[in-house]
Formats: structure tokens, C-alpha cells, sequence
């Protein structure tokens, strides 16, 4: 039973390896400037994000491209948001500053932020990134080869997550994990099957034409995971959506500590998974059975083996293979080495917040996130 249980795990492992090879990177890009280079619209929603604005500002100042317009919309912060992007952007005239309006009811607060800023475009491509976002010089070059290469209306992918607190450590990096291993990256790529979709809200560079005849924000004004459903809408309207690997160009500091990384999960985990019990309890099985049992699998392996020198090899070859599979995905989103070793507790974390965002929802307690609450 144990040797059948290894070989599953292991056929994972390779199966991770075999589709991440269809993930396109930006990092043999080149970024000569295109000749007649059209106007980038890069949008940036901004609540609350006094912490990150130097940061971001100085990475767009850093942008190459020739022909950009920047567009922040400060969207009703109560910290010193808006003063740090005026005194930061003065004297580049790439940069403007919107104030936001307030939150109709319906509307998601990103969601009716990064409508605000589609309104402000002018733009042939419309980049929208998130605040705690750090862009590479190239980027923007790099990103606009690949969505003509091929041929598609939306570009999106997965940056590096910088992590330093645990539950940053072992959450954040599963984003990586999830993608390679169960989204199917070939058809997700190159067809307009909008159940082969994944996407990050982070950095998402459209073609105006894509954006609005999939009617862009306003068409998912009440989505919490509004990146997968705008995603899904271009799809839909017959633009293919490309997800390639960022990691070279993009950083995304996502979360500051424990709580906020708690928090994050708990409003996104059960909304993305289409607020499905039982998708939830399937995930969860699958989780506890295939990347947490292999941890007390070797524990009982080395009690087995303590005094009497007879170690029980076969219990360790699950540990092996998911540290394997995880090790794989880390490194190919330039990630600390090391985390693989959490793997197991990290499954079991995972688990604990999808019951939790399970409950939260259920109960229409509300999900709590940058001083706002969301049903």
C-alpha cells in the first residue's frame, strides 16, 4: 500500500515537472524597444499603502519603455497615502494623480478603483499592478513581445513573493504551487476555456480592445477574486489570456506579517474556489491525504526503527516526493530553497483557512480587508 502511495505521489512530481515546461518566461525576452512604440496605461489602485508608495514609485521611474502614462488613484485613504505620491512623482510628468469616489453599493473596492482608473486611460495597452508591486526597467517591453507573440488580449502571471514571517512562508508560496500542479498550463494558454484560467491581480497588461469588449471591471463590480473572473471574461469573448512566469522581472511584497497573510487567505480562499462546500472538503481530503499524512508517515518510520535498527525505508519516500514537488516549484519561482521543508504544515495551514473563509462566508459574517467589509 505504501509503495502504491509513493508512486502516486511520485507521477505528481513528475507531472508538475512536465507542465511547468509550458509556463512561458519573460527572461529570454528581449528588451530592445519596439519602433512606434504604443501608449502603456499602467493603473494603480492605491488604499491604504503609505508603506509601499516610495518603493513603487521609485520602480516606475526606473521603466524604460518610451511611451507610458502613469495613473494612481488614491482611493480614499485615511493614512498619508496621497501625500507621499504627490511629494514622491513630482517633476515626472509620466505620473497623475486621481482621487477615488465613493464605494457605490455592489462594488468591490478594488474593483470599482481599477474601473475609475479603465476610465482615465488613454492607453492602446492598459497595465494594471498593485501597489506592493516592484517592476523590473524592462518589463513593460519584455510583457508587450510576448502578448503579440502571441496573439492574445490579456497577459497575467505570478511574480516572486519576497517572505519572511511563517505563515508567509508557507502560504504565499503555495500560489506557485497551485498553478504548476493543477492547472493544465498548455490549454490554459492556448485555448479560450474559461475552466483552464488562473490569474494574479497583481499584474494583469491587456489590450484596450480585450479589456473592453469583455466589459472590463464593471462586468465583476462584486467579485473578491476580481483577477480570475475578468480573466475569465476576456476568454469568453474570444481573446486568448497568457500566464507566464514574472519571476525574473516582477516583485510582489504581498503580505507584512502573520496577520495580514491570515487575513488575505481568509477573504480570497473560499470566493476563488466558487464558494463550493464541497469543493472545499475535496481539496481539503485531498491536501491532508497526499501533503500532510506524509509527515507523520515518517515520524511512525523512525519510531519503527529507534532501537531496533530496522528503519522503514518506504515511509519515507511520500515526505521525499512532496518535498521533491515542492522543492521544483520554488526554485522555478525563485524562491528560498528551503521552504520545501515546510511543505506538510503549510498543507495543513492551507486547510485550516479554507474552513475558516468556508465559515466566514457561510455565516455572511463578512470578509474584513483594508478597513472595509466585503460579504
Amino acid at each position: 500500500m505504501l509503495i502504491t502511495y509513493s508512486i502516486i505521489l511520485g507521477l505528481f512530481f513528475v507531472w508538475t515537472v512536465i507542465n511547468s515546461s509550458f509556463l512561458p518566461s519573460l527572461l529570454r525576452k528581449s528588451a530592445a524597444l519596439p519602433p512606434g512604440a504604443k501608449k502603456v496605461s499602467i493603473l494603480i489602485p492605491l488604499r491604504n499603502e503609505e508603506r509601499n508608495v516610495p518603493a513603487l514609485v521609485k520602480s516606475l521611474k526606473q521603466l524604460t519603455y518610451p511611451n507610458l502614462e502613469i495613473i494612481m488613484l488614491n482611493d480614499n485613504s485615511t493614512d498619508r497615502t496621497g501625500e507621499l505620491l504627490e511629494e514622491n512623482t513630482k517633476n515626472d510628468s509620466r505620473f497623475h494623480i486621481e482621487q477615488g469616489t465613493v464605494l457605490p453599493d455592489g462594488w468591490n473596492g478594488k474593483v470599482h478603483a481599477c474601473f475609475q482608473l479603465g476610465e482615465y486611460a488613454t492607453g492602446d495597452y492598459l497595465l494594471f499592478i498593485d501597489a506592493d508591486i516592484e517592476l523590473s526597467p524592462n518589463v513593460v517591453q519584455k510583457c508587450l513581445q510576448l502578448l503579440r507573440e502571441e496573439k492574445a488580449g490579456l497577459l497575467t502571471g505570478f511574480p516572486r513573493f519576497p517572505v519572511t514571517s511563517i505563515l508567509q512562508q508557507w502560504l504565499v508560496p503555495l500560489q506557485h504551487f497551485l498553478v504548476l500542479f493543477h492547472l493544465p498550463i498548455w490549454p490554459a494558454n492556448n485555448t479560450t476555456r474559461k475552466e483552464y484560467t488562473a490569474a494574479h491581480g497583481a499584474f494583469m497588461l491587456f489590450t484596450r480592445e480585450a479589456y473592453v469588449k469583455s466589459g472590463g471591471h464593471a462586468a465583476i463590480r462584486d467579485s473578491l477574486v476580481d483577477d480570475v473572473h475578468l480573466a475569465r471574461r476576456v476568454k469568453e469573448n474570444g481573446y486568448k489570456g497568457i500566464l507566464c512566469s514574472l519571476v525574473s522581472d516582477v516583485r510582489c511584497n504581498m503580505y507584512e506579517n502573520n496577520h495580514e497573510a491570515w487575513n488575505g487567505f481568509t477573504k480570497n480562499l473560499f470566493p476563488g474556489l466558487g464558494r463550493s462546500v464541497v469543493f472545499v472538503i475535496l481539496i481539503s481530503a485531498f491536501y491532508l491525504l497526499f501533503y500532510f499524512l506524509p509527515l507523520p508517515l515518517a515520524i511512525l518510520g523512525i519510531y519503527e526503527g529507534v532501537g531496533k535498527g530496522d528503519w522503514k525505508v518506504t515511509y519515507f519516500l511520500p515526505l521525499l516526493f512532496i518535498w521533491l514537488q515542492k522543492l521544483w516549484v520554488d526554485i522555478k519561482a525563485k524562491q528560498n530553497p528551503f521552504l520545501f521543508l515546510w511543505m506538510p504544515l503549510a498543507s495543513l495551514a492551507f486547510v485550516v483557512l479554507m474552513y475558516r473563509s468556508m465559515i466566514y462566508g457561510l455565516r455572511k459574517s463578512g470578509y474584513q480587508w483594508k478597513g472595509r467589509t466585503y460579504s
